[in-house]
């Protein structure tokens, strides 16, 4: 819908948000688990204003939103039947300010009273990533698993070597298709918000979805996922979890160790190595560089743990 048929559509509240999706899904591309979430949370933000006021709302009437409104909102998603932590309360308010955002930008429709709204606070968590010794054990004991055919060991290998050797996302990882292998030199990787980015690959990566490839017995098209399940489609992002979590078990290693900790492994090993932060910012792909910055947190801990341990006069 252009903006001028929005400007002057006399809308339904409910309309308005399909708008906001539309344009989230097909001008800033997010994900599909991205837009069922804002989805989910605009419905209930629309149902409640619906039973607060006493009738349908229309997009006009989501103007005079006011802020005692909005806190009342988030105090029942804090005590409903289904309660949410801090940080998913926050994350609520961020895609209410967007959906408001939207309908000020393109709708001709601000809420002036949204500002007045502050969020819970939330204790900053630092990633948590696992030790060198520990990342390569993961890569390495696919192979030692003899209840696992070899071509799925060699999957699982390829897999785990891609996260940690590239510092991807698992979406992004199984977002591989046939035609990106042999892989190349470098990979252009799309990520949050559909902003690509050039991820070097190691020649220990190639060699392991080289591995893959040979042993897989499935023919693939250029356009099919690249990682298969073992009845022939697509890998899921819930396989790769689960096999970690079966792996992390084997080795006894901490439930921090998921396929994301070898992404936040990547960044701390790069960053302890003496890799520049701004270099770390454009591998993973963060649009702000303080996103990057936790990992600075994360390297000064475990600095300080080594030292703690090492040091004679400990």
């Amino acid at each position: 819908m252009a903006d001028s048929e929005l400007k002057g559509a006399r809308l339904t509240a409910d309309e308005a948000l399909s708008a906001w999706l539309e344009h989230l899904a097909h001008e800033r591309r997010l994900a599909a688990n991205t837009l069922e979430a804002y989805g989910r949370i605009g419905r209930l933000y629309l149902a409640f204003l619906q039973r607060h006021r006493g009738e349908p709302q229309r997009l006009a009437d989501l103007g005079s939103v006011s802020a005692a409104e909005v806190r009342a909102h988030l105090a029942e998603r804090r005590s409903g039947d289904h309660p949410l932590a801090a940080r998913s309360i926050s994350q609520t308010l961020s895609a209410i300010r967007a959906f408001h955002a939207f309908l000020d930008r393109r709708c001709a429709t601000p809420a002036p009273q949204l500002a007045l709204v502050r969020g819970p606070r939330i204790k900053a968590s630092l990633p948590r990533p696992v030790s060198e010794d520990q990342a390569r054990g993961l890569m390495q004991e696919p192979e030692a698993d003899p209840d696992s055919p070899p071509w799925e060991a060699a999957r699982d290998r390829a897999v785990l070597t891609l996260l940690y050797g590239c510092g991807l996302r698992i979406s992004e990882g199984l977002s591989l298709t046939r035609a990106d292998a042999p892989v190349p030199e470098t990979l252009r990787i799309t990520g949050k918000g559909g902003k690509t980015r050039l991820a070097p690959v190691l020649p220990v990566v190639r060699s392991a979805v080289d591995a893959y490839l040979a042993l897989q017995p499935f023919p693939l098209a250029p356009e099919d996922a690249l990682f298969r399940a073992r009845r022939g489609g697509p890998l899921t992002p819930r396989h790769v979890q689960a096999m970690v979590q079966r792996l992390r078990g084997r080795l006894g290693l901490p439930a921090s160790t998921t396929p994301h900790a070898l992404r936040h492994s990547f960044a701390t090993h790069l960053l302890g190595a003496g890799t520049d932060l701004r270099a770390i910012q454009e591998l993973l792909g963060h649009a702000s560089l303080s996103t990057t910055q936790k990992y600075t947190a994360v390297d000064a801990r475990h600095l300080l743990e080594s030292y703690t341990d090492a040091h004679p006069r400990r």
